[in-house]
């Protein structure tokens, strides 16, 4: 639990997560950034956009991508984030749980997804990361082997409570 679990160490560089809430809710409201639809701007130049479930399937559609001749059925996000200086998407996918259940086996499916991902985006030359969000539940020593799972495939991390701006490229506010 050492690699990639690092998250709410150090709240002033990146977004802190409480409940199930989207990014682009988080990021609208950060110093020095503002949001149009699902773009992302700082100090007013584009870095980056975002889309929920459906909407990276409109953007890959609208970059001439037909899903069906790709992978079998469509995965859908909790969050996108494509960052432009980086041509790298990152899908968060936000695990909040209180009760044990369905999320512990939903944490074994980072290599399957971030592959069916990876299919989909380099017809467009696209990058992909795939990133856990998980509340404290997930600190249980219990979960130490699929923790150290989703660190071993390669481009999957976790973090606790906290999305780190530097990890996925998007500059951190001075005075943040």
């Amino acid at each position: 639990m050492k690699k990639g679990g690092v998250g709410g160490a150090n709240t002033k560089t990146g977004l802190y997560f409480e409940g199930k809430v989207d990014f682009l809710t988080f990021i609208k409201n950060q110093k020095d950034y503002s949001t149009k639809g699902n773009e992302i701007f700082y100090n007013g130049k584009k870095v980056g956009l975002t889309f929920k479930k459906y909407g990276l399937y409109k953007f890959l559609e609208k970059n001439g991508v037909d899903y069906t001749k790709i992978i079998s059925k469509r995965i859908l996000p909790d969050d996108a984030i494509f960052i432009v200086a980086r041509n790298t998407l990152f899908i968060i996918e936000v695990k909040f749980q209180e009760v044990a259940g369905s999320t512990d086996e939903k944490l074994q499916t980072c290599d399957f997804k971030i592959k069916q991902y990876r299919k989909l985006l380099s017809q467009i030359n696209i990058n992909v990361e795939y990133i856990y969000i998980l509340n404290d539940w997930f600190k249980k020593p219990e979960y130490k082997d699929v923790l150290d799972y989703i660190i071993s495939v390669n481009g999957c991390s976790y973090y606790f409570n906290y999305l780190p701006l530097k990890k996925i490229g998007l500059p951190v506010p001075k005075n943040f």
